[in-house]
């Protein structure tokens, strides 16, 4: 254990814990007591950090209203009232340490032939193309939502792409877009193939599905930047619990849930754990 007031390494357990049953330390250095949340996101919350992990979880998995939410952890925890705007205000400061953790364990991870491609998303009665872009595999490559389809944005989508997974593509299809020829060539090289075709994307078409099928029962997003951190979260989080790890994949419901629960504690171990906390990037938003 680190101080989190002067980083010594001269810290000493203490008997005592919290009023929500977390660890607490004395750091002989600066002669101060802190406990395993000092220094975090969740310092100051008065709801346990396992709860908020399973309500932003929740929020991005399933089909439930910020209201249904509440209504279901106010039931659980009789001591307190959940708002809707308690869960949206989770899902808006905890979404992106979840979105930046899994994109960190995803580099290296797609192969070297990409598919890409946008889908509308409304935004304040306004419709924003989120580009999205899948390997060979069906394997998430990264995701990126932008009010105009320009030269530009596309160029932009390729350049954070290739930062998440570490490398650029050989091969990209894409649909006939004006804006795709100049942003490959831009960005990832005049080497990279470039194919084009009628068929060749529908995988992705296919891929759309899932963000379309969870944001419509929302009715809309209100804010833009409320839009990009759902977005981008829902489909890490969805790339994560993906239980085919190939192409034509059978995996019976005992293995999906097995798996499931096997990577759903993986994931609160990591939200739970320093190193996820401490990624100041992420907490800024």
């Amino acid at each position: 254990m680190i101080c989190p007031h002067c980083s010594s390494l001269k810290v000493a357990n203490r008997s005592r814990l919290t009023r929500h049953g977390y660890k607490t330390f004395f750091c002989k250095n600066c002669k101060r007591i802190f406990n395993e949340r000092t220094g975090t996101p969740f310092n100051r919350s008065q709801i346990q950090t396992t709860t908020i992990f399973k309500a932003v979880l929740w929020r991005l998995r399933y089909k439930l209203s910020l209201t249904g939410l509440a209504e279901m952890f106010s039931v659980e925890f009789e001591r307190f009232y959940f708002t809707r705007e308690t869960i949206r205000r989770w899902q808006e400061k905890f979404a992106p340490l979840i979105t930046e953790e899994l994109k960190s364990g995803r580099k290296g991870q797609a192969d070297i032939r990409w598919k890409i491609d946008e889908t509308l998303v409304k935004v304040e009665q306004k419709f924003h193309y989120l580009y999205r872009a899948i390997d060979s595999t069906g394997k998430l490559v990264d995701t990126k939502l932008s009010p105009v389809r320009t030269s530009e944005s596309t160029s932009a989508f390729f350049k954070q792409a290739v930062l998440t997974v570490g490398h650029k593509p050989v091969q990209v299809t894409t649909d006939k877009e004006s804006s795709h020829p100049g942003a490959i060539k831009k960005v990832l090289g005049g080497k990279v193939k470039h194919r084009t075709g009628q068929y060749r994307n529908n995988r992705l078409e296919r891929d759309h599905r899932g963000i379309k099928s969870r944001y419509k029962s929302m009715a809309a997003f209100k804010k833009f930047e409320s839009a990009e951190i759902f977005c981008q979260a829902f489909d890490e989080q969805r790339e994560f619990f993906r239980f085919r790890r190939w192409h034509k994949d059978r995996r019976t419901s005992g293995g999906k849930r097995a798996d499931f629960k096997a990577k759903f504690y993986q994931l609160k171990n990591k939200f739970l754990g320093r190193k996820l906390v401490w990624k100041q990037s992420a907490m800024s938003v």
